[in-house]
């Protein structure tokens, strides 16, 4: 029995020293640190890596992650500026800056995080109306990330980011903002269709204009082009007229004189003949005075006629003036 003993007990000696060092031999991991107390009393902070404690006396009681952490907080009642309660639930991202503060000045950080998010956000919704409720979300998200920052940093906390997830009026403010954004949409849309038609009108209203345009263009010529036939055919004519007279007074034995005396006659006549015909025509001035010319240098270098006009009477009917003087005398 005493043989047996003395057997076992170096046995049992050796695991419970090897069960005490184990124990006694800590692994903290990558982005996490340990605290460390020994009777019951802050030692160290234990860094990534592996720790020796002291038997009996140490313990490693927090493990803490250093990571940032995201706590979605549910949604709080608030109050706005003009008297409309919603909900507004928020978001919270933050981290450990300060083990030690975190796991001694503050019992239960979460807990307490969430009731001073709730608390700001009611102070800074109070000030604002439910428009800028509804259209300041940056501003409301920026005020309360600094308010949160301050307020944690005592407690070794960093809030690194708040955002409002979702703002909730009253039923009936929802529906009176669906009808509002839906007469919204179709005012815009009025006016859209307004300009399409006001664009289509000028558009339409321009090609009429060329269309005018063009139209009086084409009659001017046309009127341009029959006054010049017309002229034309009545300097035909009258050079027809002053042929034939020529003949007969040749074939009668008229002398020379009487020759001239019947032609210039009849250029005369044939030229009132083409001035009526320019003036009925409403031929433009110059082109009348530009054809008048042409008319007499044509009467003038025929084969056997000569027409001898006074300078006075020249000068007169140099200019289309002088030339419709002459036919409202005649008439």
């Amino acid at each position: 029995m005493d043989f047996i003993f003395s057997l076992v007990l170096p046995i049992v000696i050796v695991a419970v020293v090897v069960i005490i060092g184990l124990s006694c031999v800590k692994v903290v991991k990558q982005s996490k640190v340990g605290i460390i107390m020994r009777l019951g009393k802050f030692r160290k902070v234990a860094d990534t890596g592996v720790h020796f404690l002291v038997p009996f006396l140490d313990q490693m009681s927090y493990i803490i992650d250093l990571r940032e952490k995201v706590v979605d907080f549910p949604p709080q009642p608030v109050i706005t500026k003009d008297n409309v309660t919603m909900q507004i639930d928020t978001v919270v991202y933050y981290r450990i800056t300060d083990p030690v503060r975190y796991t001694f000045e503050i019992a239960n950080p979460i807990t307490a995080i969430e009731n001073l998010t709730a608390t700001t956000l009611r102070n800074i919704i109070g000030e604002l109306d439910l428009d800028e409720t509804l259209t300041s979300r940056d501003i409301i998200n920026t005020k309360m990330r600094v308010i949160l920052d301050e307020a944690t940093d005592k407690w070794g906390i960093k809030v690194n980011r708040v955002e409002l997830k979702n703002i909730m009026p009253p039923h009936d403010i929802q529906v009176t903002m669906e009808k509002q954004m839906r007469a919204e949409r179709e005012r815009r849309e009025s006016i859209l269709q307004a300009e399409g038609n006001k664009a289509a009108a000028i558009l339409q209203a321009e090609g009429e204009k060329q269309s005018a345009i063009l139209r009086a263009e084409a009659k001017k010529e046309s009127m341009i082009r029959e006054a010049e036939g017309e002229k034309q055919s009545a300097i035909l004519r009258a050079e027809g007229e002053a042929e034939s007279i020529k003949k007969i007074a040749l074939a009668k034995g008229q002398g020379e004189a009487e020759i001239i005396t019947n032609v210039q006659r009849a250029t005369a006549q044939g030229l009132r003949e083409v001035f009526l015909a320019m003036k009925e025509s409403e031929v433009d001035d110059n082109i009348i005075a530009l054809k008048s010319i042409e008319a007499l240098e044509k009467v003038a270098n025929g084969n056997a006629t000569k027409l001898v006009l006074p300078s006075d009477t020249v000068k007169f009917l140099g200019t289309f003036k002088g030339i419709k003087e002459v036919l409202s005398e005649d008439k």
